[in-house]
């Protein structure tokens, strides 16, 4: 499969080392509109042309699909060329900036028969992997909570909030594990530098009484990656930046009985052991990019489709409409 990448900037090196890495798959052309960028690109790999213009991309007969790695606001006008152009699409996080201009490209990509796919790259992490199979198979119980902190200092966006940028990876996952789509949003944020919220909270409502909580922040002093899920069974934390024992999952529980009579609910700890599962080490945007090249060379449907990107989409766009008043419950 020939690609043509859009945009290389922080993630486009990424993308254009595993496809080029990737057998079955060859980069055969990168635009990007930063001088500096495209000598950065021609220095890393001088068998692959560079432009600055994307049309020479998106119109190329020889490519037979495009990963756009730009930013979010380009996204919709881009994919839609490539789309029209009879391209298979991969985009980066966040799919696009509109509910509305991600409907039009999963129309559009459905119908010229093109694999439309979204960058939810933690997807295919070994963590996530064992977390989905522990959730499928019941070893949680029914879930109560989903409670994530994604912060770090620094790599501030320009064209969208600290919501957009960072908590699109947890809205995938959680969209990933949780049954149903959440039926309502809170969010609060602030921002302090560029007129953008640089520090946000949202909490997500799911059915069964599941809730889910996320912090994100571009002003904090430490990097932190850490994520707790807990069921009725067992709880388990995801601590993305060990680097050994990444997930542990505890034996640990609360069981509630009621005494005939009495109105006072019994509570009881349920405490065992704690152990940390061996993780799949691949990295996971080989892998990704891979599963594209597979769905668009057979035409399975991605599971990180346009419409996986979309349902994230509408979850920002709606926790939006909850910052804008100030922390109000916004059904989706």
């Amino acid at each position: 499969m020939k690609f043509g990448v859009i945009g290389y900037g922080y993630w486009g090196p990424n993308i254009v080392r595993n496809l080029a890495q990737l057998e079955g798959s060859q980069v055969l052309a990168i635009a990007e509109i930063s001088p500096q960028a495209r000598t950065r690109a021609q220095k890393a790999h001088p068998g692959i042309k560079v432009v600055a213009s994307a049309t020479e991309v998106l119109t190329s007969t020889e490519i037979d699909a495009v990963a756009v790695v730009s930013p979010v606001w380009t996204h919709f006008e881009l994919a839609k060329a490539a789309l029209q152009n009879g391209k298979h699409v991969f985009v980066e996080k966040p799919f696009t900036s509109t509910s509305a201009q991600g409907e039009e490209l999963i129309n559009l990509a459905a119908q010229k028969n093109l694999t439309l796919m979204v960058d939810h790259t933690f997807l295919f992490t070994g963590a996530v992997k064992k977390i989905k199979q522990l959730v499928d198979d019941g070893a949680l119980g029914p879930l109560y909570y989903y409670d994530s902190t994604r912060v770090n200092l620094g790599l501030f966006q320009h064209d969208c909030n600290v919501l957009w940028d960072l908590a699109p990876h947890d809205l995938s996952i959680m969209d990933y594990l949780l049954k149903g789509d959440p039926q309502a949003v809170v969010a609060t944020g602030q921002g302090h530098l560029n007129g953008h919220e640089d520090v946000a909270y949202m909490t997500l409502y799911f059915p069964e009484k599941v809730i889910a909580h996320v912090n994100v922040n571009w002003l904090s002093p430490v990097k932190v990656r850490t994520t707790l899920i807990g069921g009725e069974k067992r709880m388990l934390v995801w601590n993305d930046l060990e680097a050994d024992e990444k997930l542990k999952i505890y034996d640990k529980g609360v069981q509630i009985g009621s005494r005939e009579g009495v109105y006072e609910l019994l509570v009881s700890y349920r405490s065992g052991d704690m152990w940390a599962p061996q993780l799949e080490q691949s990295e996971a945007l080989r892998q990704e990019m891979a599963y594209f090249v597979e769905c668009a060379t057979t035409g399975q449907r991605p599971f990180n489709d346009g419409c996986a990107g979309l349902r994230v989409v509408r979850m920002l766009e709606t926790a939006d409409e909850s910052l804008k008043k100030k922390g109000a419950l916004v059904y989706l």
